[in-house]
């Protein structure tokens, strides 16, 4: 994934940001960070849902801290909801 953030957005993966990509399903998520000592690689697999992605120009798309913490509680960062709802049983 570093090599991909060097060879195809030319983009340094070590300088601190956070680049996050979705699987193709749209139920996993994964994020690469360097902290200035070493690469962190953080994934997370919905169960139930899907993470809301917005679109990208050139392949790449700047998002608020804000934005992330909701993408990554299956949250639409577009409209505050959550992409599925628990069924009442019984």
């Amino acid at each position: 994934m570093a090599l991909q953030i060097q060879q195809s957005f030319k983009r340094d993966p070590h300088a601190g940001d956070l680049y996050v990509f979705r699987g193709r399903r749209g139920d996993l998520c994964k994020i690469l960070w360097h902290d200035g000592i070493g690469m962190s690689l953080y994934a997370k697999i919905l169960e139930r849902g899907k993470y809301i992605w917005p679109s990208a120009v050139d392949g790449v798309i700047a998002i608020s801290a804000s934005q992330l913490a909701c993408m990554l509680e299956a949250i639409d960062w577009r409209n505050p909801q959550a992409t599925w709802r628990p069924t009442l049983a019984g």
